[in-house]
């Protein structure tokens, strides 16, 4: 089956006992056993939950992975990841990428002794210099939150082969519509369930899918033993937003053209970071990498924030709000919000300075996103 199928479909059989058309939400903590060591599956649903395995399922087929396993928050499938690292373990990062991540890293497992290091993500070989005798894990975003950035994932797979390192892809912009990491050399894939994937703003969850049978083994202790799990009826919303995600990318990546083509030409606009503009520096990469560019448009005004702060104050159309990957277009500014636990010196080396706007771009018409940017960009002085 073709993406678009396995979406609607796979680990979604009508309910064996009632006939139900759509995966139930299993709402129970408990299941009754017939005696000891005798049950049909399940024991207690932090270990595992009907509607939970269907949608660890699911993703891992769109995915092209083996194995899936769903988590309460992005951030919590990201430190199940990191439960694969030991004291003097070394991890090498590119420095474009979630401020929730760099907290995670910075704030959390450097006091377990593990050594983190920050590259540029879109030259591989900076990756393969920061490599020591102690690295154990890669970790990259492709594209990058907040700047677009590119991961070669590939040249940087083979990296990670000649020096039995773990890469692993947080694809959580991209979607697997659009990229499939693990097909490209990448050992284990990371979402926030919580963007694209639920697509509706109304769930917060995290996965994490490999094809590796040890990294499965190891990432699933963890998530029963330390029991970061999401509840069924999140699964279930994660599920719905599963069987629209095609059709939704599509139109995201329309719009987000439209917004960056528009952006581009705007006299209030410095720079703008798209990877479908054929001026941005990875736009080949980016067509031979992804299966299309994605709903994620930053830009740089001819500003500061109190600039921002005038443009965000007009929007009618956008909303200004943490998270993104809604049916709803949402504007974030990342110095204050998700990258405001980045030290500010730190941060605006990396480029997330005053004037750095962030876009997710929904699903609305896009004359009528393009008319309320251009109206709130009038109020910039």
């Amino acid at each position: 089956m073709k993406f678009s199928t396995r979406a609607i479909h796979v680990g979604q059989d009508a309910d064996p006992t009632t006939g139900a058309t759509i995966v139930p939400i299993y709402q129970t903590s408990t299941y009754t056993q017939q005696e000891i060591g005798k049950h049909k599956g399940y024991e207690y649903s932090r270990t595992g939950n009907p509607t939970r395995t269907a949608l660890e399922d699911c993703l891992a087929s769109l995915e092209e992975g083996h194995y899936g396993l769903a988590f309460a928050s992005g951030v919590a499938a990201t430190t199940a990841v990191l439960s694969l690292m030991r004291p003097g373990d070394h991890v090498v990062a590119a420095e474009d990428l979630y401020g929730g991540t760099y907290r995670l890293f910075e704030k959390v497992y450097s006091l377990y002794d593990i050594a983190f290091t920050y590259v540029d993500g879109g030259n591989p070989e900076e990756f393969k210099k920061a490599i020591r005798e102690e690295t154990r894990l890669i970790w990259t975003e492709t594209p990058s939150n907040p700047l677009l950035q590119l991961v070669d994932i590939g040249a940087v797979s083979e990296i990670c082969k000649e020096s039995k390192i773990i890469l692993g892809v947080d694809n959580t912009f991209a979607t697997p519509y659009f990229q499939q990491p693990l097909l490209l050399g990448a050992d284990l894939v990371v979402h926030s369930t919580t963007k694209y994937i639920g697509g509706h703003s109304d769930l917060v969850g995290g996965a994490v899918v490999t094809n590796n049978p040890e990294i499965h083994r190891k990432v699933k202790f963890y998530q029963n033993t330390a029991g970061a799990i999401p509840g069924p009826f999140d699964c279930w919303l994660a599920l719905r937003g599963l069987k629209t995600l095609a059709v939704r990318m599509d139109r995201h990546t329309k719009n987000a053209q439209g917004i960056a083509e528009f952006l581009s030409q705007h006299p209030k606009v410095d720079v703008v970071y798209y990877p479908g503009l054929p001026g941005h520096p990875q736009h080949e990469l980016a067509a031979r990498q992804m299966g299309g560019f994605g709903g994620m448009v930053s830009f740089q005004i001819r500003g500061d924030r109190i600039g921002v702060n005038a443009f965000v104050r007009a929007l009618r159309v956008f909303s200004f709000a943490e998270s993104l990957g809604g049916v709803e277009s949402l504007v974030c500014y990342p110095a204050s919000m998700t990258h405001g636990s980045i030290p500010k010196k730190e941060r605006e080396r990396r480029g997330i300075t005053g004037g750095l706007i962030r876009l997710s771009v929904g699903i609305e018409d896009l004359d009528d996103l393009i008319g309320d940017l251009e109206q709130a960009l009038s109020k910039i002085g």
